[in-house]
């Protein structure tokens, strides 16, 4: 089946031109020029991914972001955004998007960063791990914990997998904002603390007094080693 894409940009000729483009690499694509169309565009259900202009002419994109990860939505977005700031990248990282492009960008970066996040999306390989309380299922992307289940996000999933690769390792913030997103700053580590205080509320019995996943004070955050995989 092809991916259902939901376009929200208000430049008309911009928004024509990636809904000819993606329809040619193959994708279903829905346009939307508002923030209330997209709003109502994304209840509809139904899509596989969201390209996302952070600047709507009736309000700001991260405000409809906000609310598609209300409640751990997981539906994959990607933002376009002509502020080139590295804080309004970090923003958007730190509202839940999955990646992101900066305008002007070229189609073949724009295509490859969509593939990516829908490859991120899908079916993962088998494999549960364990953290204190909570069974963490990649396959399904999924955390059950207390007779209760949520899923996991595109971004949690990853940043779970790379502290698990790094298990009992203290890994600083700025190497994880490096290695996961490419943006790296001093002063916006804000974005990881916000991820990592959702996957607590997955993940921990106590999120205010983490077991699993822990702040290493000064530094960023450290996997426990304990539990079990397989």
């Amino acid at each position: 089946m092809r991916a259902r894409l939901l376009v929200v940009e208000d430049d008309a000729d911009l928004a024509r031109g990636l809904a000819f483009n993606l329809r040619h690499e193959g994708y279903e694509v829905v346009t939307a020029g508002t923030l209330r169309e997209g709003r109502e565009t994304a209840r509809r259900g139904d899509l596989d991914l969201v390209l996302l202009d952070l600047a709507l002419p009736d309000g700001d994109g991260l405000d409809l972001l906000r609310e598609l990860r209300e409640g751990g939505g997981a539906l994959p977005v990607v933002c376009l955004t002509a502020r080139g700031q590295e804080t309004d990248v970090v923003m958007g990282l730190g509202t839940g998007a999955d990646d992101y492009v900066t305008k002007p960008f070229g189609l073949a970066e724009l295509f490859a960063r969509i593939a990516a996040v829908l490859r991120r999306a899908g079916p993962a390989a088998a494999e549960t791990v364990v953290l204190g309380e909570a069974t963490v299922d990649f396959g399904a992307r999924r955390v059950r914990r207390g007779g209760g289940e949520e899923d996991l996000t595109p971004v949690e999933t990853d940043l779970l997998r790379y502290l698990l690769a790094r298990r009992g390792q203290a890994v600083e913030r700025e190497q994880i904002l490096r290695d996961l997103w490419g943006v790296s700053s001093r002063h916006e580590t804000r974005t990881l603390d916000n991820h990592v205080a959702r996957l607590r509320r997955k993940i921990e019995a106590d999120p205010a007094n983490p077991r699993a996943l822990v702040t290493v004070h000064g530094t960023g955050y450290r996997l426990e080693a304990g539990g079990t995989t397989s």
